[in-house]
């Protein structure tokens, strides 16, 4: 009885150490890039919403409304028309006034640390679900504003 003990909690201690790593998401390996999906967008989406989750829905909230004259809404948002715009806020960050869906903001973003591929999938979510219609963003698209400095 004993062992039979002890070999089930060595068995229910193992797998809880295995499955409590770094939640982290990770470009090497992590089969849900943008540039894998090609021309469908559901992993790129799924991956980015999680990404949504972790780093942006605290200030545009779990729904990208955003907060009234704080931090700017996402969904139906026309500030995403611009492409290479909407990816350097991701990266780089920005403050001061902008103007969204007929409204002012004036608060600070700071720049996002997430690769291209993260950037990527969590554009690809924002684009392809609250109420706006664009297509995926690629990591590719992102390097490119990254480059420009």
């Amino acid at each position: 009885m004993k062992k039979a003990a002890l070999f089930l909690f060595i068995a229910v201690a193992t797998t809880t150490l295995y499955s409590c790593g770094n939640s982290e998401p990770k470009n090497e390996g992590n089969p849900f890039t943008t540039e894998d999906v090609k021309g469908t967008t559901t992993a790129a989406a799924a991956n980015g919403e999680a990404i949504y989750k972790r780093v942006c829905a605290s200030c545009h909230m779990a729904g990208g409304d955003g907060i009234a004259n704080v931090y700017p809404p996402l969904a139906k948002s026309d500030y995403l028309a611009n492409r290479e715009n909407t990816i350097k806020q991701v990266i780089k960050g920005s403050s001061g006034e902008m103007v969204v869906n007929g409204k002012t903001y004036n608060n600070a973003m700071p720049p996002q640390q997430l690769n291209d591929d993260e950037v990527a999938a969590v554009l690809t979510y924002v684009y392809t679900s609250m109420g706006n219609s664009g297509a995926p963003v690629t990591a590719a698209e992102v390097a490119a504003v990254r480059a420009k400095g």
